[in-house]
């Protein structure tokens, strides 16, 4: 028999060595959502914009919460894009590097904390070296709202100071629906002797990008002997010149006889003209009324009237816009019951 003394031992020696294999094991679980668990953004030039996203995706069964999201420093900020996630959803912690406030080596830590399905920390180490040599303005290439079809262009004014002979000798892109060039606006002695040399970066966004977000990374290839590369943000949100929300229209289950209207919502980049909104099938069972003004936002109520039979619908309508070569598609989902 057990005295309580050896009890009492023997629950403390559980405690200290059974909860350590655990709570190894509770860290590894949330480690093993991450993408990356550390992240150098190498040499980045001052004023320029340096973000990165570690992408996190649920790999079990029960939600995971992210509790926290914090730093070490004050260098860098992080945020997650949602702080719930169920089984195989993806999101990220999107952490940024202050290049305005701060220069040379930095170093600091993420610390994202979980509490559920159960408690963990994972710490990311975070480095970059801000040059003061190299100034951007702005900090990065943003296409904010490019409309689909339309190439567009934007500029960055890059000022070195140092060598009096230093170059950008080349431009690296990974995305074939972004290209770049540089030209040299000044070349000039400044202050004590030292270079002054200026570029235009230009960025050109593809007509034939896709609808969507973009986020790439070009890279400056300098003449510099030990960081010849300087990292350059483009970021993009392409959109079409008209939208339609929802694309999908859900009406629920409805009893026969039963009628239901939902809102559909067309929104163009300039005023635009409906001609026709017509449903693939031959069943009969929708009802619109066509605006007849050009209007940039269409609000219409869209009827459904649904057949005298059980079962589970799907309807694809073409949308016909006036001056419009491609026609535009949304679904409507139903079911009818008894």
């Amino acid at each position: 028999m057990l005295t309580p003394h050896l009890k009492r031992g023997l629950l403390v020696c559980l405690i200290v060595f059974g909860c350590l294999p655990y709570t190894l094991h509770a860290q590894q679980w949330a480690e093993k959502m991450f993408s990356a668990t550390k992240h150098d953004f190498g040499t980045v030039a001052q004023g320029s914009k340096a973000q990165h996203r570690i992408i996190i995706t649920n790999l079990y069964k029960e939600d995971v919460h992210i509790s926290n999201v914090r730093t070490t420093c004050g260098c860098t900020a992080a945020k997650p894009s949602v702080d719930s996630l169920k089984s195989r959803e993806k999101a990220y912690i999107q952490i940024t590097m202050d290049t305005n406030r701060f220069k040379n080596h930095k170093n600091s830590n993420v610390i994202v904390t979980f509490d559920a399905p159960l408690y963990a920390e994972v710490r990311i180490p975070i480095h970059a070296f801000i040059r003061t040599d190299i100034v951007m303005n702005p900090g990065s290439i943003s296409f904010n709202s490019a409309e689909k079809g339309k190439s567009v262009k934007q500029t960055m004014n890059i000022t070195y100071a140092g060598r009096m002979d230093w170059k950008i000798k080349s431009i690296k892109t990974n995305n074939k629906y972004v290209t770049a060039k540089v030209v040299e606006t000044s070349r000039q002695r400044g202050q004590f002797g030292r270079g002054q040399v200026g570029y235009q970066l230009i960025v050109e966004l593809s007509k034939d990008a896709p609808i969507g977000s973009l986020r790439e990374q070009i890279v400056l290839i300098t003449d510099d002997a030990n960081a010849p590369r300087v990292p350059v943000i483009v970021e993009a949100n392409v959109e079409a010149d008209i939208t339609i929300t929802p694309p999908l229209l859900s009406f629920g289950k409805l009893a026969m006889g039963e009628k239901s209207t939902r809102r559909l919502v067309l929104k163009g980049r300039r005023p635009f003209t409906i001609t026709t909104i017509e449903c693939n099938s031959n069943n009969e069972c929708f009802r619109i009324t066509l605006p007849k003004e050009a209007k940039r936002v269409h609000v219409l109520p869209l009827t459904l009237s649904p057949l005298q039979k059980e079962g589970k619908f799907s309807e694809v309508f073409t949308v016909t816009i006036a001056g419009r070569k491609d026609p535009l598609t949304f679904r409507a989902n139903y079911s009818v019951v008894k």
